[in-house]
């Protein structure tokens, strides 16, 4: 049965969310609406379908503690130290972003697919601005059929359309990036980015084939 006072609050914070979809936390509470458990079910039996997803359903790698000294202090160049200047650019703070329990399917897509955000980020090469946000919703609803992904892209086209029309260009060209680069791409959900560290991004994008060389020189082509 439908909960009036919920999606009341829902359209509060979607509308919210349209006029500053910098509101991470208007977005965050958004998602148990937006993709309600039985969707989050049906998500996660569609992700077993490929064999490495299915087998990180059995074992659920977690992006664990982050120690970002240490991070800070990897070689240039690894996940691990691009991930920690994305988040000191960006003034983000992964300690302010919820700790979600896994003992389900369901609930493992989604609390992987929070704490692993920021490093889509890096892999793809999007920043954290508006038009970097809808890069990685259009990677993520390529790469794993979202519907929150699409919900997020959806609010950030009425919010270009209302409220930045000047940015139409570069957000535009962001989702088309990040929806070819996922469509080419391995499936990024489950891999266990916490023991990957040390590995050179350029590396992991050759294992993923996450090719932004190629993907950005087709965009770069004149009409």
């Amino acid at each position: 049965m439908h909960n009036p006072l919920k999606w009341a609050k829902a359209a509060w914070r979607a509308t919210h969310a349209v006029r500053d979809p910098t509101l991470l936390t208007d977005i965050l509470e958004l998602a148990p609406v937006l993709v309600p458990p039985e969707s989050l079910q049906a998500l996660a039996r569609n992700l077993q379908r490929h064999p490495a997803v299915a087998r990180a359903f059995c074992e659920r790698p977690r992006v664990g503690h982050l120690d970002l000294t240490w991070l800070g202090a990897l070689p240039p160049g690894t996940l691990g130290r691009s991930y920690s200047e994305h988040l000191r650019v960006n003034g983000l703070d992964p300690a302010a972003l919820p700790r979600m329990e896994a003992p389900t399917d369901a609930l493992y897509v989604r609390a992987h697919l929070l704490e692993t955000h920021d490093v889509w980020h890096v892999l793809t090469g999007f920043s954290a601005d508006v038009a970097g946000e809808l890069g990685v919703q259009a990677f993520s609803l390529a790469q794993i059929g979202s519907p929150f992904a699409l919900a997020v892209l959806t609010g950030g086209l009425a919010n270009t359309l209302l409220y930045a029309f000047a940015e139409r260009d570069a957000r535009l060209r962001a989702l088309v990036r990040g929806w070819l680069l996922g469509q080419r791409a391995q499936p990024l959900f489950g891999a266990a980015w916490g023991q990957l560290w040390e590995v050179s991004v350029t590396e992991l994008r050759a294992r993923y084939a996450i090719d932004v060389e190629a993907v950005d020189r087709l965009l770069s082509k004149p009409n």
